[in-house]
């Protein structure tokens, strides 16, 4: 499932569809990178909607609120699309299957502990085939202190055709590690939620893993590490 080959080597699926199939998910990493200070990470006050307006509808921030678990703080209408209802304040792995979910929460750690990019390919729950797909892109955050404790993520789908609610299981996940001087990891410091700024929490939503060897994986899961 995770694997094609072409001209008699293995490639990644990853590297299939991110190309060009999920452009919402490309102008977000873009944004992300474009308020990334030299050995740093950006901040969740310098992230404008404004310079992500064609992305809005998939995007969303995320809260870490403990150990491989984060709630959406924002939502685009797309993942409300998805669930068939208001997803604010809920945990981002209600759009992940049962399957998925512990493999999930080690991204999730993996992602904010890093810190690093963790860049997901997903199928629709139930469906094996590369016409119900979707791409999820988490990209770390830090407070005003330094804290890595906010995500700023992006969910974009295609041939998707069942009724709601929509859950996914992870074909594969890419996880690029991020050099920063200092950052201080959410395991340390338990989140408490800062002055609104940039995107503004209390507004309107918008319109329009580290590798353990004891942990097992589902069968279909691939991992794939890049240090690029």
């Amino acid at each position: 499932m995770s694997e094609l080959k072409r001209s008699g080597e293995v490639v990644s699926m990853m590297d299939r569809l991110s190309q060009n199939q999920f452009p919402a998910c490309a102008l977000v990493e873009a944004y992300w990178h474009s308020q990334k200070p030299k050995n740093s990470l950006p901040k969740r006050s310098s992230i404008d909607p404004r310079g992500i307006e064609d992305a809005l509808n998939y995007a969303f921030i995320l809260e870490s609120i403990g150990t491989g678990v984060a709630r959406i703080r924002i939502a685009g209408m797309h993942l409300n699309e998805l669930t068939g209802m208001e997803v604010r304040g809920m945990p981002i792995s209600t759009l992940i299957a049962p399957p998925s979910r512990d493999a999930f929460g080690r991204v999730l750690v993996g992602l904010l502990n890093g810190p690093a990019v963790m860049d997901l390919i997903l199928t629709a729950e139930g469906q094996t085939d590369t016409e119900h797909q979707a791409r999820m892109l988490l990209l770390p955050l830090v407070d005003e202190k330094g804290h890595v404790n906010r995500v700023l993520g992006c969910l974009e789908t295609k041939g998707l055709t069942r009724s709601k609610p929509q859950r996914f299981d992870i074909l594969e996940a890419k996880k690029t590690n991020i050099d920063v001087l200092k950052v201080v990891p959410s395991t340390e410091h338990r989140p408490q939620l800062e002055p609104a700024t940039g995107f503004k929490d209390a507004a309107t939503p918008f319109v329009s893993p580290t590798d353990t060897e004891t942990v097992k994986r589902p069968s279909y899961l691939r991992v794939i590490k890049s240090d690029d």
